[in-house]
């Protein structure tokens, strides 16, 4: 059953009531308004800037209820906690519930008592659920993390390709679909495969200038991130990516041992643990979470200051999806790489033994090229990010790696014709370690057995560091010279490019940096909250932190549902004396007024040493 379209002025005020936001973001308040006037839409925005209100506000606009498709329970469960702080009527159907529960959450949808629900795209698309919803008034269906339903994404799931029955059983109903990543072929499958040929796109651009971007070379990777934790994030949650559940408990093990208190996610855990260890990263303030890439959208948390892979990720969509994980609430936060030739490898074999067709595997092996270009740039690493998404940006941002501390380049055409020469001469049979040695002339057993210490090649490449013959041959085998054989040796061997390059056709650029270069520089160790409130302020921000805390713990919910540190470092800084001021914070809405605001106005009184709200009106909803 379709809704009766509305007139959507009403978002405006729901921005602020409900959200307590004076202003849109860039790109929303036309997405909102064309999805309340009854359009569809598919948008591109990525993860931070706020595509959950594209959809939470028309659905409240519209009569009915927004059925929210969404892939993972422990998002959904997160999202519904915070929009019921808000005051928002949400609920969840999902198989976490029980039965009762499912009954009561399904009641409540035909009595038309629900804003907001979500519900798994494997449940939206059962005759069970659609029958149920021919007895409800839709304001809207939302599909989140669109992405996931087309093959060429970085996050297929078969579940996905069914949900255009939405279209067909609900004809006049709103459709808006939401991802954060997409490149130009995943766009059009969206559109083809959900069956939005005539809804609007709307497209923001993707960058996020609050995150710092580096890539290391890998060398002892537990080690890297241990000294970059201590420099960069001492008392900050965040999350480590590696690929294998394997990495991913000695990883969190490693931290533990060295004090920093991190938990293991991944699918080989029982549902309780995970559960648990999910729990402790979402509520707690400072958790290391060490987790394969498939935990990526499950995280609401907007506090994440920092995302580490101590893996290459499989493309740069997918890289930009884990990443943007990251400073959620807008405030300082990194994304930290490490990767090494061994990633390449392992990121090939998986694509040769994933049983998909030829043609999808070269689609994968181009998607991964472009990442090993990402991470070999000498340039602007966020330039290089938008130029994959088709996005220009003239200047360097002065927020990454590279342009805090440039990297130096250098004509290593010689250099290369070394390292290729010594492929070529030892019969294309080894892997970089042998090669290295043969280069620098170290006369092993091995080497002296094979020959190799005669050859022409042997000890050309004294003058060149092992450090910088590694990130050479590492750089030759990012830019398509050398190919790695997938086998269990990791030998290397010519492409037609690389035998051009040795008979001189070609000249080659490369990169000039060492790992001791490439460690990260220290800043101060405060948290980036903390760095961000004037000094005269802090004492309060942290004051309202812990209240923010005992809330949280009172009512049973992560601290970013009370409110976000953005919030509380409007709060220490506009210091708000009564009710009505408080409107005026950013990040409070009425709901969040009534329910909290009296415990921040007593600490703001408290701190300022007045008597609590000396200069309040008196507490009814007539303040708000």
């Amino acid at each position: 059953m379709s809704a009766p379209v509305i007139a959507p002025p009403a978002y405006h005020h729901l921005l602020r009531s409900v959200y307590g936001y004076e202003t849109f973001r860039a790109g929303q308040e036309a997405i909102i308004a064309h999805v309340a006037a009854g359009g569809d839409a598919f948008v591109v925005m990525p993860t931070g800037i706020g595509k959950s209100m594209c959809y939470q506000l028309p659905a409240m606009c519209r009569p009915g209820v927004g059925v929210v498709i969404s892939p993972l329970i422990a998002l959904m469960h997160n999202q519904v906690e915070e929009l019921r702080a808000k005051g928002v009527r949400a609920a969840c159907l999902n198989s976490s519930l029980t039965p009762m529960e499912a009954r009561d959450v399904e009641q409540r949808l035909l009595a038309g008592q629900l804003d907001l629900l979500y519900v798994a795209p494997e449940r939206a698309v059962t005759p069970r659920f659609l029958e149920l919803l021919e007895g409800v008034s839709i304001a809207l269906f939302a599909i989140d993390e669109a992405h996931c339903v087309s093959q060429w994404g970085h996050d297929f799931r078969p579940e996905y390709m069914q949900l255009h029955v939405l279209a067909e059983r609900h004809p006049n109903v709103p459709r808006i679909a939401l991802t954060a990543t997409a490149d130009r072929v995943t766009r059009g499958d969206i559109v083809e495969r959900l069956r939005l040929d005539r809804a609007q796109q709307f497209e923001t651009s993707v960058n996020r200038p609050n995150i710092h971007y580096a890539v290391a070379a890998k060398d002892e990777p537990r080690q890297q991130l241990l000294r970059y934790l201590r420099e960069r994030h001492p008392a900050d949650s965040g999350l480590v990516y590696c690929q294998t559940r394997d990495r991913v408990e000695k990883t969190a093990e490693f931290l533990v041992k060295h004090g920093f208190p991190g938990v293991p996610y991944h699918a080989g855990l029982d549902a309780e643990t995970r559960r648990r260890h999910q729990g402790l990263f979402e509520r707690q303030e400072h958790v290391v979470l060490v987790a394969t890439v498939a935990f990526g959208m499950g995280i609401n948390r907007p506090d994440v200051r920092f995302v580490a892979h101590l893996d290459l990720p499989t493309s740069v969509e997918a890289y930009y999806q884990e990443t943007g994980r990251a400073g959620r609430d807008g405030l300082p936060a990194d994304a930290w790489m490490v990767y090494g030739l061994a990633d390449i490898v392992t990121v090939r074999r998986r694509i040769a033994d994933n049983g998909a067709d030829e043609h999808r595997k070269m689609v994968e092996h181009r998607k991964l090229e472009s990442l090993l270009g990402y991470c070999e740039s000498t340039r602007c690493r966020r330039q290089v990010l938008l130029e994959y998404f088709g996005e220009r940006m003239a200047d360097a941002c002065g927020n990454c790696d590279t342009c805090v501390q440039p990297v130096a380049s250098w004509d290593g055409t010689i250099a290369a014709q070394k390292a290729l020469s010594a492929v070529f001469r030892t019969n294309q049979r080894y892997g970089v370690a042998y090669l290295v040695d043969v280069l620098l002339g170290n006369a092993s057993e091995r080497i002296a057995r094979n020959g190799h210490d005669r050859i022409k090649t042997f000890g050309v490449g004294a003058d060149i560091p092992k450090a910088q013959w590694q990130s050479i041959f590492r750089q030759l085998v990012a830019g398509g010279w050398l190919q790695v054989d997938l086998g269990e040796y990791g030998t290397l061997s010519l492409t037609a490019r690389g035998r051009a390059l040795l008979k001189g056709e070609e000249s080659l650029t490369l990169r000039s940096e060492t790992v001791a270069a490439k460690q990260p520089a220290k800043r101060p160790t405060r948290s980036a909250p903390e760095s961000t409130v004037p000094e005269e302020d802090r004492s309060l921000f942290e004051a309202l932190r812990q209240t923010r805390r005992r809330l949280a713990s009172e009512n049973g919910v992560p601290a970013y549902v009370i409110c976000h540190d953005t919030t509380l470092i409007d709060l220490a800084r506009q210091r708000p004396h009564t009710a009505f001021d408080l409107k005026s914070i950013y990040g409070l809405g009425e709901a969040k007024i009534t329910r909290y605001g009296e415990a921040f106005l007593e600490i703001i009184a408290e701190n300022a040493k007045t008597a609590p709200f000396a200069n309040a009106v008196s507490w009814t909803e007539g303040d708000l």
